[in-house]
């Protein structure tokens, strides 16, 4: 018989909550007030877009099961048709999550697709996707849209280098982008990771998280993948947490404070 007053004091809390920010918010000429509180808001809402490469895609998802993940996944967005018999297919059909392939012609318009799929989302999350979202896609969602980059920003600009060399690299089970064939060429000793919120500048946006590893001779080119990979999932699932935990605080033009 506790249990429901309890709920009821906190809902009334929670509304002067927000009304107490918005006024501390206005006094110092602040760009928006938000508050959470995860025992009472809904789970953030999202959708996942990611192309051919699926190991972000594939951890982001087992996390969400292991609950992990503090968001609600709405559905995930692909410019590569997945065959039902498959890992991640699997996973989304016991899960109900749609899978949505959207192949790029002439004739439509992928962005109009996309933004009739996440109108409904908080903010949206891309696992790999190798296709340029342009600025009226941004200006038209209206939110937050987070990326993971396989290099340090703001070096080794570029979603796909392999494009821009004209060529892609198979090794067994993975398909390697020109930059990381000749960082490992070249013997580099340390490689990153960098997660950081789409803005209309290339790979220029705001940085969340960035993460590095040591590299050495004595790696070959399967474990300096399979180490570049590991990266990517583990700085961006950091930064989709503390993004969900109201940890990251953009300011000025181009930074932020994570805390």
């Amino acid at each position: 018989m506790d249990f429901f007053p309890c709920m009821l004091v906190l809902q009334v809390q929670r509304k002067q909550m927000n009304e107490d920010f918005l006024d501390l918010s206005k006094m110092f000429n602040a760009v928006k007030s938000l508050v959470r509180v995860p025992s009472v808001d809904p789970k953030y809402k999202i959708a996942l877009l990611a192309s051919k490469q699926d190991h972000c895609l594939v951890d982001l998802l087992h996390a969400w099961q292991d609950g992990k993940l503090p968001v609600q996944i709405s559905s995930v967005i692909s410019n590569h048709d997945r065959v039902g018999n498959t890992h991640v297919m699997r996973f989304l059909e016991r899960h109900e999550i749609p899978y949505h392939y959207l192949s790029k012609s002439k004739e439509k318009n992928v962005e109009d697709e996309i933004l009739g799929l996440v109108e409904d989302t908080d903010f949206l999350v891309l696992a790999r996707y190798m296709q340029v979202l342009s600025g009226n896609f941004l200006k038209r969602y209206g939110k937050d849209v987070i990326n993971i980059h396989h290099g340090l920003l703001p070096s080794f600009k570029g979603g796909n280098p392999s494009r821009q060399a004209g060529s892609v690299f198979q090794f067994p089970n993975f398909v390697l982008s020109f930059l990381c064939f000749y960082a490992f060429e070249a013997g580099v000793k340390l490689i990153g990771a960098t997660t950081y919120f789409v803005t209309e500048e290339l790979d220029g946006g705001p940085i969340i998280e960035q993460m590095v590893e040591r590299v050495s001779h004595k790696d070959n080119l399967l474990s300096f993948i399979q180490k570049s990979e590991n990266l990517e999932k583990q700085c961006l699932m950091k930064a989709i947490k503390s993004y969900c935990e109201l940890r990251v605080l953009p300011y000025q033009h181009n930074r932020t404070v994570v805390f």
